[in-house]
């Protein structure tokens, strides 16, 4: 992975010396909320319900060894002893004193870690595909140019104050595994006559939230060498015509559709010209380029790594029916022969989706060095995956991430499921989320997932849908009726290539009744389903009707507010 070389490191020292005295200004009551509170933001630092909350940039969602340590130490040492990951592929620490705050980002630093831009009206942290570099269906390794953006992105002066906020998601595979279609900016990467330069699929004006739209195709293929150029009159576009008078219409998905997108391409095409004939063109050379790749050889590393791989564990009679469905079901054979992508799944019955202790996060840093190539990805389903696994080694891992309940069989299962903080911790939240994920998590046994199928249920606390609710297959949003937490379900959204929206099923729910609701839209599939379908196809094939009727069928209508009023909450 990418390392800060002596021009980062700086940045970041100089940045938290800033912040420090920032901080210190702010308590002695030098700089009054108001001030304080875009110089907070900017280091990723919330105020919440109960406590501070600072968010921690994970680059692209790759982490080295030793910095998931030093997060690990944070939690233990700042805060309750663990961290939440996000769908953003970044970790929230939800119990900070504020006080502390800058002695946190110094010990972040100290590893090449940072809060900088997660949140704030600026560029937000870059994703892409956890399984970059590895998949089998990788066209393009999308890391490289993930790092140039970030590079581009940080501090960049005409950036830092936006309408609203900006996410850009990158990916080079044949199927998508980050959503690029519903981020502000979304770049599919495609082979070009020069291995080095791949050619740029641009979708602009992407997003979920309260207003979610899909983006649109700007360009269908931009050269890279003019990859930033492009983005630079995107954001300048942007910056100039988004709304800044109204903060529901401030996302530049917004504007998009305001103007359409072939008004919004004629106007970036103008910037790009205007950038042209002043000589301003940005363009990486391919020094550069080429510097910041070679980061990413990854079978040059492993090989220097991998001279004493773990003894092979020899499993009993009775661990092999658990393993080879966990093995089936949570390992993808890279397309480096004898090595494997493992993902481990965060979502257990105890705690919230995402959330890893420090001692769990110190031993999944021992098994990414014992095990992988020494990094872990983070990724937007809020799981973490090791790479560059040997075939031989997956007993021991396995065995190992059991004993820890890292080791189910479950990813992309019903058990798969997403959640964001909720009401229990978020200010903004209209009901508490995590509460009801943890139900459904019990609703369905272990021993059934296999028959149910692929299926996604994704939770969120409040129409920003960090959650990711609309594009679950069974997508769940907490909204409040007359100070009484309440629960909209729309069914049939997904995610890769045929990224869809899902649509609300009617009147919104208790959060008692919510087991239900999903167990009846699951038996109602498993009784309809034709031989080989999934949960969506056989969705696609019926349509929404006789999944309406089943979960509403004897409820008495009183116990539900108007279907309109729910409705409303997302227009």
């Amino acid at each position: 992975m990418y390392r800060y070389d002596s021009w980062d490191q700086a940045m970041v020292q100089a940045r938290v010396a800033q912040y420090r005295d920032q901080l210190r200004r702010f308590l002695a009551g030098e700089l009054g909320e108001d001030e304080f509170r875009p110089l907070r933001l900017q280091n990723g630092l919330y105020v919440q319900r109960h406590a501070p909350m600072l968010r921690v940039a994970i680059p692209y969602g790759l982490l080295e060894a030793r910095q998931l340590r030093m997060l690990a130490n944070i939690a233990r040492r700042y805060d309750r002893g663990y961290g939440h990951f996000t769908t953003r592929q970044n970790i929230q620490f939800n119990w900070i004193r504020l006080e502390d705050t800058a002695d946190i980002l110094e010990r972040l630093a100290e590893v090449g870690l940072h809060a900088i831009q997660t949140s704030g009206n600026c560029i937000r942290n870059l994703t892409t595909d956890p399984f970059a570099g590895a998949a089998p269906d990788e066209r393009v390794d999308p890391r490289p140019w993930c790092e140039l953006i970030r590079q581009w992105s940080s501090f960049h002066p005409e950036f830092a104050f936006l309408p609203r906020k900006f996410k850009i998601a990158v990916h080079g595979a044949e199927e998508d595994r980050v959503l690029v279609r519903a981020h502000d900016i979304g770049l599919e990467l495609l082979p070009g006559e020069d291995p080095l330069l791949p050619r740029v699929r641009v979708f602009v004006g992407g997003g979920l939230g309260r207003t979610p739209i899909l983006g649109k195709l700007l360009y269908d293929e931009v050269p890279a060498e003019e990859l930033f150029t492009v983005l630079e009159a995107i954001l300048h576009v942007y910056n100039r015509h988004g709304r800044r008078d109204n903060l529901y219409k401030a996302r530049i998905k917004i504007l998009v559709q305001a103007i359409g997108v072939d008004a919004f391409r004629a106007e970036v095409d103008a910037y790009r010209a205007e950038l042209a004939a002043q000589g301003e063109a940005l363009r990486p050379t391919r020094e550069e380029i080429e510097r910041v790749a070679a980061h990413f050889d990854d079978l040059r590393r492993v090989r220097a790594r991998q001279t004493e791989l773990p003894a092979v564990a020899s499993l009993g009679a009775d661990e092999w029916p658990a393993f080879t469905r966990w093995r089936q079901r949570n390992v993808h054979l890279q397309r480096q022969p004898g090595y494997a992508l493992v993902v481990l799944t965060t979502k257990r019955a105890a705690s919230a989706p995402g959330d890893v202790s420090a001692d769990e996060m110190e031993a999944i840093a021992d098994w990414a060095e014992r095990y992988g190539d020494g990094e872990i990805r983070v990724t937007h389903e809020q799981n973490l995956a090791l790479a560059w696994v040997r075939e031989e080694t997956l007993p021991g891992l396995w065995r190992e991430a059991r004993a820890l309940g890292f080791g189910h069989p479950s990813f992309r299962l019903a058990h798969d499921l997403i959640s964001c903080p909720g009401g229990d911790y978020c200010a903004l939240a209209n009901a508490r989320s995590i509460p009801v994920a943890q139900a459904l998590l019990a609703e369905f046994t272990e021993a059934e997932l296999e028959d149910i199928g692929p299926l996604s249920i994704n939770v969120s606390g409040c129409m920003n849908a960090c959650g990711h609710h609309h594009v679950g297959h069974i997508g769940v949003l907490g909204v409040d009726k007359n100070g009484e937490e309440w629960f909209q379900v729309t069914i049939g959204g997904r995610q890769g290539n045929d990224t869809r929206l899902g649509k609300v099923i009617g009147p919104a729910f208790r959060a008692e009744d919510m087991p239900r609701v999903a167990r009846t839209l699951v038996e109602t599939y498993r009784a309809r389903r034709a031989p080989g379908e999934t949960f969506l196809d056989t969705l696609d094939r019926l349509g929404p009707a006789p999944f309406k009727e089943a979960v509403y069928a004897g409820t008495p209508a009183a116990r539900h507010p108007a279907l309109q009023e729910a409705a409303d909450v997302e227009a």
